[in-house]
C-alpha cells in the first residue's frame, strides 16, 4: 500500500481538503441582534434541542458558564421529557431558566421552533440520527452551538455535517464538541506529553469501553396501544442502529475519539473487526460487543474493544506504547493518567468530577453548600464555549469531532459486514441509515441484524 508522504497527507487532512463538502460558503459574520462580541453586559440566550438527561446536563452547565446565560426555550419529541427537564433546571437554576409555557416545543419540528424563536445559541443533544439535520438547522440560522457525540449515524450524515462545519467557519460561530474528555485539563497535558514525544513514536493505542450491559427494551408485545413504529423506535433509541449508530459509535465513540487525539487527528488508511449479539435483543439491531482494529500510516495499529454485557470485566482505560516508553490513560477510575519512560510523569492534580442537573437540584433544594467540582470537562466545554461567544474568538471542534466520528462509523461497518473498510469507503458510502421524511403515523420496518460476511458493504 502506498504510504507516501503525499498519500499520508492527503489522508491526514481531508476534512479540509474534502470535495464532498461543497464549494465554499461565502457569508459575513453572523450575530445575534443582542449580542456584540466582548460585551459581556449582554445577556445570551440559549435553546436546548432534546431534553434526556445529557441535553439537561448540557443546559444546566451553560447556565453556570455565564451570570448573562438565560435559557428561554425547549424543545423534544416527548412532552413527558421536556417537561421533566424544565423542572430540574427550574430548580437547580431558578434564576436563569425564562421558558415560557409558549417557548416549550414539542413534537418532529420542534428543533425548528427552538431555532426561531430568538436564542443565540443551540444545545443539541437528541439522539445522533438526528444531529446532522439539526445541525445544518442551526448553523444556517447563524447560531452558535454545542453538539453532542456522535455527529451521525452514517456516512451521508458526516459528510452533511462536514459541510455544517465549513458554513460555522464561514459565519465566525462556534461549534463545540460533545467529547467531553478533550475538555479536562489532566487529560490535555497527558496528550501533551504524548505529542511531545515522551514516549517516543507512537507504535500502538488500545481503548477500551468494556461496559454496563446494553439499555433493555420491552418485547414488541409490550408495546402501548396505539403507538407507532416511529415512536416506539424513538422511546427505545439505543437498540436502533439509524438514531444511535450502535454502542459501538454512540458510547465507545469516546475511546475512538481519545485513538484519533493520540494520533494528533490523522484519518485511518483501514479498519477490520469481529462483532456480533449475545444478549436477546427482543427488536433491536445493534451488536453488544465489537472488537476494531485500525490501521494507520507507518504501520501504527489501533485497537478499540467494546462490550456492554452483564456480569463482565469493566474497564474504560487506554494503554499507548511508544518507541521508548508507556502511557496509561484512565477515563474513570482510581488510578490518575500516568507515562513510563526516560521522562515519566504522573499526574497530581484533582480528579474528574461530575455534579449533574437532579444533583444540582437537591442541592439547592436542601441549602447545602456548593461543591461544584474544580475539574469538571463537561462544565469546562460550556465555559469555553460562552468564553469564545463573549470574546469573539470563535471555537470550532467540527474537524477533529468529524473524523472521530466517522472513525467509529467506519469500525461498525467492518464489524457488521466482515469486511476490510478503507477510510475512502466509508467516507464516501452511500449507505443512508436515517430516513429522509418522518411521520408519527409512518411505517417504519426495523432493519436485520448485522449478519458479517452477508451484510453487503454499501
Amino acid at each position: 500500500m502506498d504510504t507516501s508522504s503525499n498519500n499520508t497527507a492527503s489522508r491526514r487532512d481531508f476534512l479540509r481538503t474534502s470535495l464532498l463538502v461543497g464549494s465554499a460558503l461565502a457569508a459575513p459574520a453572523l450575530m445575534s441582534e443582542r449580542l456584540v462580541a466582548g460585551q459581556r453586559s449582554d445577556t445570551l440566550h440559549v435553546g436546548l434541542i432534546g431534553c434526556g438527561e445529557r441535553g439537561s446536563g448540557a443546559a444546566s452547565q451553560a447556565l453556570n458558564a455565564d451570570p448573562n446565560v438565560v435559557l428561554t426555550a425547549m424543545g423534544d419529541a416527548f412532552e413527558n421529557r421536556l417537561q421533566s427537564s424544565l423542572e430540574n433546571l427550574q430548580k437547580a437554576h431558578p434564576d436563569q431558566v425564562k421558558v415560557t409555557p409558549g417557548q416549550c416545543f414539542v413534537g418532529l419540528d420542534a428543533y425548528q421552533k427552538v431555532i426561531a424563536s430568538g436564542v443565540d445559541v443551540v444545545l443539541l443533544a437528541t439522539p445522533p440520527g438526528f444531529r446532522p439535520v439539526h445541525l445544518k438547522a442551526a448553523v444556517d440560522a447563524g447560531k452558535h452551538a454545542y453538539c453532542e457525540k456522535p455527529m451521525a449515524t452514517d456516512a451521508p450524515g458526516v459528510r452533511s455535517v462536514l459541510a455544517s462545519v465549513k458554513a460555522a467557519k464561514a459565519k465566525n460561530l462556534s461549534l463545540v464538541a460533545g467529547f467531553f474528555l478533550r475538555y479536562s485539563d489532566r487529560n490535555r497535558e497527558f496528550y501533551q506529553r504524548i505529542h511531545a514525544g515522551t514516549i517516543g513514536d507512537l507504535r500502538a493505542v488500545y481503548g477500551r469501553h468494556y461496559s454496563f450491559p446494553v439499555r433493555s427494551m420491552a418485547p414488541a408485545v409490550d408495546r402501548p396501544a396505539g403507538m407507532g413504529d416511529l415512536e416506539w423506535q424513538m422511546s427505545n433509541w439505543y437498540n436502533f442502529t439509524w438514531l444511535s449508530g450502535d454502542g459501538y459509535v454512540e458510547a465507545a465513540c469516546h475511546s475512538v475519539d481519545r485513538v484519533g487525539w493520540a494520533l494528533k487527528d490523522q484519518s485511518p488508511l483501514k479498519a477490520v473487526a469481529v462483532g456480533g449479539r449475545q444478549t436477546p435483543n427482543h427488536q433491536g439491531n445493534i451488536f453488544d460487543h465489537m472488537f476494531v482494529v485500525y490501521e494507520f500510516p507507518d504501520d501504527v495499529r489501533a485497537f478499540v474493544g467494546h462490550r456492554q454485557t452483564a456480569h463482565c470485566y469493566v474497564d474504560s482505560s487506554d494503554e499507548l506504547i511508544g518507541t521508548t516508553g508507556f502511557g496509561k490513560f484512565p477515563t474513570f477510575g482510581s488510578f490518575a493518567p500516568f507515562i513510563k519512560g526516560k521522562d515519566s510523569w504522573h499526574y497530581q492534580g484533582p480528579d474528574l468530577d461530575f455534579e449533574g442537573v437532579e444533583r444540582v437540584a437537591k442541592r439547592k433544594a436542601e441549602n447545602s453548600p456548593d461543591q461544584r467540582p474544580k475539574t469538571n470537562p463537561w462544565q469546562n466545554q460550556q465555559d469555553q464555549l460562552f468564553a469564545s461567544i463573549r470574546n469573539g474568538k470563535p471555537i470550532n471542534d467540527g474537524e477533529w469531532m468529524a473524523n472521530s466520528t466517522l472513525m467509529a462509523i467506519m469500525g461498525r461497518m467492518a464489524a457488521y459486514t466482515g469486511q476490510e473498510v478503507t477510510w475512502e469507503q466509508a467516507l464516501n458510502s452511500q449507505e443512508k441509515l436515517v430516513p429522509e421524511h418522518l411521520d408519527w403515523n409512518m411505517k417504519l420496518d426495523i432493519a436485520p441484524m448485522a449478519v458479517p460476511g452477508i451484510t453487503k458493504l454499501i
